[in-house]
């Protein structure tokens, strides 16, 4: 299992390193994303990684990694959204947008680390294809419960949807990565 965090965390920097450097570039602009937008943003990253696995041809020069990569730090920035709110206008530094970064990706390995204990490191075993499946399955149970005006009776919340999109997309990163190697 430390195998395992070593390589979360080496996925989890090449997301962070695009996050701070698109930070610098537009700043905090996504601070003003209602979550069903992000949702859709998500939603629109897992459909192209499904079209890249299903589809002979591609037109656009961008593989599946940068896509997981997107639904990583679009649903880190949900995670924020939920906790903090939206906004009008954009209103953190790249400094405390880094930081509220960190504190998801901490509380979102905490996760991962405790399922993986649990389910015993089964994702190793698993498809990239049958990780996507699973992220947009989350997708549409977050549409679902937005639709719910964020109600649920007996489910887990929006926000341990997220960090699993997020845990499986990094699941996904490490299999890429091992592919190429």
């Amino acid at each position: 299992m430390a195998d395992t965090s070593n390589q979360y965390n080496d996925q989890i920097e090449k997301c962070r390193e695009l996050f701070i450097n698109k930070m610098h570039d537009y700043g905090s602009a996504w601070r003003i994303l209602r979550l069903p937008s992000l949702t859709d943003q998500i939603f629109i990253k897992a459909q192209r990684i499904r079209g890249l696995q299903k589809n002979k041809e591609q037109k656009i020069a961008e593989d599946e990694t940068s896509e997981f990569i997107g639904v990583v730090n679009y649903s880190i920035m949900a995670l924020v959204q939920l906790d903090k709110g939206v906004v009008e206008q954009p209103d953190l530094s790249l400094e405390e947008a880094t930081q509220l970064y960190d504190e998801q990706v901490a509380k979102t390995k905490q996760l991962m680390l405790n399922k993986n204990h649990d389910y015993g490191e089964a994702w190793r075993d698993m498809r990239v294809s049958s990780l996507t499946d699973l992220i947009l399955q989350k997708l549409l149970r977050v549409k679902q419960i937005e639709n719910n005006s964020g109600k649920t009776l007996v489910s887990e919340g929006i926000d341990a949807n997220y960090q699993d999109m997020i845990n499986y997309a990094v699941f996904a990163l490490i299999h890429l990565e091992k592919i190429k190697e």
